[in-house]
């Protein structure tokens, strides 16, 4: 009896290392997953910064076909009005 004992005993060992990974990960999952949530559902300065730098880049964008358009008009009137120098 003994003997199977001293030769089970190593085989235990090595086992247990993999049984106390286990345990850790499923006690930490919990955690892991709240704090994915908080990080899904909160916007970090990083993100807002490039947010806002993309936000400001499409409004310039938009503001300058406007302008260009609103150019292209006023030389259009220009020249309908009869003048040489509409540039």
């Amino acid at each position: 009896m003994k003997t199977r004992i001293f030769m089970a005993a190593p085989l235990l060992l090595l086992a247990l290392p993999a049984c106390v990974r286990t345990v850790a990960s499923v006690v930490t999952a919990p955690v892991r997953a709240g704090s994915q949530v908080v990080d899904w559902t909160t916007t970090s300065q990083d993100e807002a910064d490039r947010n806002y730098g993309r936000k400001m880049r499409k409004q310039e964008a938009r503001d300058g076909k406007a302008a260009k358009k609103a150019e292209k008009e006023r030389r259009k009137q220009c020249r309908e009005a009869g003048y040489d120098n509409c540039g």
